[in-house]
């Protein structure tokens, strides 16, 4: 156990919203600091734009139907160049994409077996190393998504929700054979790409002890200490991934909400209920605000377009983080509850506080509990100062008043969401008592 001098300064730390650092904290850096990510999930589910993996698995269709769609996988417009440039353009630091989902396809030319798109697609090509070779160019972080499940393989136990080929009690040959197998295709990808960091997926439906966990992890971290792996190793990561829901309460470890674009991971093309750049963008303020990233997914189709919608929103939310990006990109976690109603962040010497206000709000904005003297409060991106007040503060109690700001002027507010930069003197202090005379 850590020592008590060290809880209390974690606790301490917490207290202006900044979250308790671990001893992963070195390697862990650039992913704190990078907020946002894009999911790239592309595969032969793309083809027809059909559910990726589940659609078989659910038996929404045949298993012979969806796999010969690979029969038509083109990758004939695939350009991972222009894909760089567009990640890169929305503001994302990192992007992870499918290298193999639970069909069991791979976008390398494994050599594990013969289902790739290499081997198997009109593609006929290594469609993942271009994708890497470009991020390296680019100097965007690189993650390679992976499925520990595989139920096109022979030798794992399932492949259908209601249906088994064998148990691992009774044929634990047959289990070796299928772990020596998907052990055998990450350590291509360790060799060959040596990601910055692993998703892996897919953890359900076996145990550490039978995935071998630690072992794939021990495997990952000898080739590269400074490789992040997410928590869908059971448990043997360095974040945590919660998916589609945003938690309730800031989480105690670096961690990264995934989230689609509208409601699919992959290209679909029936599913056209598009979240909104200022969704997006106020679900992304609340992430960092409680010291996340986010991993934003994309679905190109098969020959490598990516729908007009997801290019918009990806372009929408690039002109605001390029124009926050100082509020954004290498800070951390804000105000704890209670302080602010809505999203901030703080500069890393906690000198500086950002405010998030969404459009519709130009009413009263105001803090509690800021001991500190505000030294100059302005709109982000423009050069829009505002006034404040403080009201409730009585000249011989130590209790801070209330901090109210100036409406925004309707110029000075941002199409989507708008920031306020309050610079502090000294280092931010926060009142967290009753109220009353102490």
């Amino acid at each position: 156990m850590r020592g008590s001098g060290i809880l209390v300064s974690c606790l301490l730390v917490m207290m202006t919203g900044i979250l308790c650092r671990g001893q992963n904290d070195g390697k862990m850096q650039w992913f704190k600091d990078a907020k946002l990510g894009i999911f790239i999930h592309w595969g032969i589910y793309s083809v027809d734009g059909v559910d990726e993996s589940w659609a078989f698995h659910n038996r929404k269709m045949p298993y012979d139907q969806y796999m010969a769609q690979v029969k038509r996988f083109t990758a004939g417009h695939y350009n991972p160049d222009d894909w760089v440039h567009l990640i890169k353009e929305s503001g994302a630091r990192y992007t992870v994409i499918t290298s193999k989902h639970h069909d069991g396809i791979a976008l390398w030319n494994t050599g594990e077996n013969d289902r790739s798109i290499p081997r198997l697609a009109p593609a006929g090509r290594d469609v993942l190393t271009p994708f890497v070779d470009a991020c390296r160019r680019s100097g965007l972080k690189l993650g390679l998504y992976f499925s520990l499940i595989d139920w096109s393989h022979p030798d794992y136990p399932a492949i259908l929700k209601d249906s088994v080929r064998y148990k691992i009690a009774d044929d634990s040959v047959r289990w070796n054979r299928f772990r020596k197998f998907f052990q055998g295709q990450i350590n291509e990808l360790v060799d060959r790409y040596n990601p910055d960091l692993y998703w892996f997926d897919g953890d359900w439906e076996h145990s550490a002890e039978e995935w071998q966990a630690d072992k794939v992890r021990n495997n990952i971290l000898k080739h590269n200490p400074n490789a992040i792996i997410n928590s869908r190793l059971t448990g043997r990561g360095d974040y945590d991934t919660p998916e589609q829901n945003f938690p309730v309460s800031r989480p105690d470890r670096a961690w990264e909400l995934c989230m689609t674009a509208n409601n699919n991971w992959g290209y679909h093309p029936d599913d056209v209920q598009y979240k909104t750049p200022y969704e997006v963008i106020t679900l992304f303020s609340d992430i960092i605000s409680h010291g996340g990233n986010l991993l934003l997914g994309i679905g190109p189709r098969e020959d490598g377009w990516i729908p007009d919608q997801q290019v918009h929103l990806l372009k929408e939310i690039g002109k605001w983080t390029h124009k926050h990006e100082e509020a954004i990109f290498n800070t951390v976690a804000g105000l704890p509850y209670g302080h602010y109603y809505g999203p901030s962040t703080l500069s890393k010497d906690s000198t500086i506080l950002y405010l998030f206000v969404p459009t519709q709000n130009r009413g009263s904005i105001y803090l509690k509990g800021i001991s500190n003297k505000i030294l100059d409060i302005y709109v982000l991106g423009t050069d829009t100062h505002l006034n404040h007040k403080i009201v409730g503060k009585i000249s011989w109690s130590p209790v801070p008043g209330l901090v109210f700001i100036d409406q925004l002027p309707i110029t000075a507010m941002d199409k989507y969401m708008t920031v306020l930069k309050i610079r502090l003197e000294g280092k931010l202090k926060l009142y967290r008592g009753k109220g009353g005379y102490n």
